[in-house]
């Protein structure tokens, strides 16, 4: 019973918060008195429940999963490879860093503006969710590749083994919580970045272009329950990649040892 309890408690505490905030809520939108410019929790989730029974609210949620996850997995791909690129080849890190480096401290949304001219609606979305990522996930591996124990290179090298069986049991295990970490900060800045290129971009059926919308139109109720939309969409995919990495990781780690 003791366990259970105590397994309870950070439900509860969870639960008090998401109260308080309500409350609180609430309270600004009595203070506000104008729907307007604050919608009233009830007036959300009333809107809300009246979006997920359509089949319109599904395939904007669908289409704007599928363009963000593209991005991001192309971002993964390619910053994995960049980074074992610019680790192994001092004339690819010289040549390429200073553009990585750049892509990282441009804000996002001059890519926005540029790919709006570049690209169709549609494909925007994947562009900036990619670009987002590229760069944290070249930096963490490459940064995991660094930090790799030289005495156990040295071992490796000393017992001849081949460069697949380097990077295998060494170099991976080194790198792997960087890969990990990028990933769990990467899809949140893909989903955020994705987003706003639908807002400015207008794909059609997509959440950017209903939070768009409700914004010409002045429905704050719709806006804000959009927008709860996109947190708790980013909340359930960041939870299942970050199970499913662990789970990989775990995997591996079982598996090399």
């Amino acid at each position: 019973m003791k366990k259970k309890a105590k397994g309870a408690r950070p439900y509860l505490g969870r639960i008090l918060v998401l109260a308080i905030y309500l409350a609180l809520w609430t309270l600004a939108y009595r203070l506000v008195g104008q729907d307007i410019l604050l919608a009233s929790p009830l007036q959300v989730v009333r809107v809300l429940g009246q979006l997920v029974v359509k089949g319109e609210f599904w395939q904007s949620v669908a289409n704007s999963l599928l363009r963000i996850l593209l991005g991001f997995v192309l971002a993964v791909l390619a910053g994995s490879f960049l980074a074992v690129l610019t680790s192994l080849v001092p004339a690819a890190r010289l040549l390429l860093s200073p553009a990585l480096n750049t892509l990282k401290a441009t804000p996002i949304t001059s890519f926005i503006i540029l790919a709006l001219i570049w690209l169709r609606g549609e494909r925007v979305a994947v562009f900036i969710a990619f670009l987002a990522v590229l760069p944290i996930i070249w930096t963490n591996v490459a940064q995991g590749i660094a930090k790799t124990d030289e005495h156990l290179l040295e071992m490796g090298r000393l017992f001849r083994l081949s460069s697949f069986r380097i990077w295998r049991y060494i170099y991976l295990p080194s790198v792997l919580p960087y890969f990990l970490a990028a990933c769990m900060t990467g899809i949140g800045f893909a989903w955020k970045a994705g987003i706003a290129a639908e807002v400015l971009g207008l794909p059609r059926h997509s959440i950017g272009q209903h939070l768009y919308q409700a914004k010409i139109y002045l429905e704050t109720a719709h806006l804000l329950a959009w927008t709860a939309v996109v947190v708790l969409l980013s909340v359930l995919v960041e939870y299942v990649l970050v199970n499913l990495l662990r789970k990989m990781g775990q995997k591996y780690n079982s598996g090399v040892n």
